[in-house]
């Protein structure tokens, strides 16, 4: 017999794949070019990291899986955070969607140098380091901010938490703004800008919460000072 753990996790894996292949199919679909090398690129780098990390968390920590996939608002989520995740969710949508249209079906962009297209794939390298990693490292990778006390949440600092105290959201910056500059999209670089500056806004909220809320984490960032650039900030 199925356990009702295992069912939710088939069920989360099912949701996953179609999420997995449905963003870069809509991506390629909506540049007018099935055979756009940047778009590819892109399309498969995502179903990779996403594929990758998916299948490690249904076999290694499927209850951090069930973490993220449960809705805004639940738990004791900060009230506050729920306006940040649908903030960012409108960003992302707005992201996947102007990109290709901006940088191949019109092709309203400017053509970059080809040394930033260059960067913006090394960035995407750096992305994929940072987020999977995130997820290795920290079971209490929970998309909303709150304390976990059903999962008896404390404090994690090894692995890439030892460099940065916030390196998903290293990751995700990387992957804001280097993607648009892989695919040469200027209005794709704008709203990746403004992600970036979205989540910086959002540690400040995060880590009082953390300070007030999580035992050690005073002690944590004492120790780990940076909170996403190694000797800058």
């Amino acid at each position: 017999m199925i356990s009702e753990n295992n069912k939710l996790s088939a069920v989360q894996m099912m949701l996953g794949l179609v999420y997995l292949f449905m963003v870069p199919v809509l991506f390629l679909f909506l540049s007018g070019d099935w055979l756009w090398v940047e778009g590819w690129i892109f399309g498969v780098w995502l179903i990779v990291i996403s594929g990758v990390t998916l299948t490690y968390l249904v076999q290694k920590d499927p209850e951090l899986l069930r973490e993220r996939f449960k809705q805004p608002g639940t738990g004791n989520q900060k009230v506050w955070d729920k306006y940040f995740i649908y903030a960012l969710e409108l960003l992302f949508l707005a992201w996947i969607v102007i990109m290709p249209i901006d940088a191949k079906r019109y092709e309203w962009t400017i053509a970059f140098p080809f040394w930033l297209k260059i960067l913006g794939g090394i960035e995407l390298l750096i992305s994929f380091f940072f987020l999977y990693r995130s997820f290795t490292d920290n079971t209490f990778l929970s998309p909303m901010v709150r304390i976990q006390a059903e999962r008896k949440h404390h404090v994690v600092s090894t692995g890439v938490y030892g460099l940065v105290r916030h390196p998903m959201y290293l990751g995700a910056i990387f992957l804001s703004t280097g993607t648009p500059l892989l695919l040469n999209s200027q209005y794709g670089l704008l709203i990746g800008v403004v992600t970036s500056l979205l989540l910086v806004a959002r540690i400040f909220g995060e880590e009082k919460m953390l300070v007030e809320e999580l035992e050690g984490y005073e002690d944590y960032k004492n120790r780990v000072r940076y909170r996403l650039i190694p000797l800058v900030w």
